[in-house]
């Protein structure tokens, strides 16, 4: 992963799907740049912003409905903008407040509730999952949760139509009924291979270690301690106002509407909706000690190794990575039906950058150029 941009990183992670039932296509094409900025940039940016703003223009608004970009520096948001469109029916426009699907970027939400309960005493890395999670059934090896955590343990990702399931499941421990009886796909530790389900293992992993629901221990540990006001669950039973419409491109181009979609069954490992400014606020939090401590920010942040000593480039819910300069780079991406997101950290330069979109597969790629723009 070494030198690898953190964008291209998400080319893995989004799933390819052919849209099924998607509805008419929306609208005329939308006014070049629509926009909303939060904010005033300061003096010290406005140059660096001016630049990134035209390298978004140009390159991702006239492909994609609408997106965010929120930017900190050291810890200081210094750029906040939504471009396009949350709605193209209605033209309701994309604002700081515009929840996007942020795919698997849940997964270092979700690895900071590991990280808790590690610190805490209470989660033992190594210890097999079925210490926490005693339902899940044997494979005949011993899996752990460091393994799930670091793509390692053999557990299948998704197949066939699993992508697009509209089915409710009341439970984390209720939705592993989709893959906890099939087989592995190596022995655990001998190969990585890249497994959102066996994040939906850790969510169950996390409400048996602590005692509580996930979805309560992450708003009551990880959201609300953050201040991450606008980041939840994809709630498919629930109205939320700010949350965007989804989007798919049709073989002619234009925007369709995605299928519905429940997210229940993998909160975990895909299932959350957020703003890029709650990412950038997450991301910076993790920069230093004081949420985590720095033993534990070194274990999130150190690559996971083969049984056989290779390096994975990933260590527990983010790729890892280096840039010419030898700056630490840590990053997610995560795709989603009608969302596609990019989110990094420079660990050196102290830049965290997220980008969210409302649409499937989106490219992000020229977006790559936006952390540079700000590492001075």
């Amino acid at each position: 992963m070494r030198r690898q941009s953190w964008i291209a990183a998400i080319a893995g992670l989004a799933v390819a799907f052919t849209p099924l039932g998607a509805r008419g296509a929306q609208g005329p094409a939308q006014p070049p740049c629509v926009s909303h900025r939060a904010g005033r940039v300061a003096a010290a940016y406005a140059q660096i912003v001016a630049q990134a703003r035209a390298l978004v223009c140009d390159r991702l608004v006239p492909g994609i409905p609408g997106l965010q970009v929120a930017v900190a520096v050291d810890g200081r948001l210094v750029w906040s903008e939504g471009f396009g469109y949350a709605d193209l029916q209605r033209r309701r426009p994309v604002t700081r407040e515009t929840q996007f699907r942020i795919g698997s970027v849940s997964k270092p939400l979700t690895a900071t509730a590991v990280a808790l309960l590690y610190q805490q005493g209470t989660l033992d890395l190594d210890a097999p999952v079925q210490r926490y999670v005693p339902s899940f059934p044997d494979k005949g090896y011993v899996i752990t949760t460091r393994e799930l955590a670091g793509h390692l343990a053999g557990i299948r990702h998704y197949r066939d139509q699993e992508f697009l399931l509209n089915r409710h499941f009341n439970t984390v421990v209720e939705g592993l009924s989709i893959f906890e009886h099939d087989s592995l796909l190596s022995p655990p530790a001998t190969r990585f291979s890249y497994s959102s389900y066996g994040w939906n293992l850790i969510s169950a992993v996390v409400e048996g270690a602590s005692g509580e629901d996930f979805l309560t221990y992450m708003r009551r540990h990880v959201f609300r301690p953050l201040g991450l006001a606008r980041t939840a669950p994809d709630r498919a039973d629930s109205l939320m106002p700010d949350r965007t419409q989804f989007y798919d491109r049709d073989s002619a181009g234009r925007f369709t509407i995605a299928p519905p979609v429940d997210n229940s069954y993998k909160w975990a490992g895909g299932g959350f909706v957020s703003t890029a400014e709650d990412l950038v606020k997450f991301g910076s939090a993790l920069l230093q000690a004081g949420f985590l401590k720095a033993e534990t920010l070194d274990l999130l942040f150190t690559s996971q190794k083969t049984s056989a000593g290779e390096p994975t480039g990933y260590g527990i819910g983010w790729f890892l990575g280096s840039d010419s300069l030898s700056h630490r780079r840590v990053f997610h991406g995560g795709g989603a039906v009608g969302g596609t997101a990019a989110f990094g950290a420079d660990r050196d330069s102290r830049v965290v950058v997220a980008i969210l979109t409302n649409l499937s597969n989106a490219s992000l790629d020229a977006g790559d150029r936006i952390p540079a723009l700000f590492d001075r």
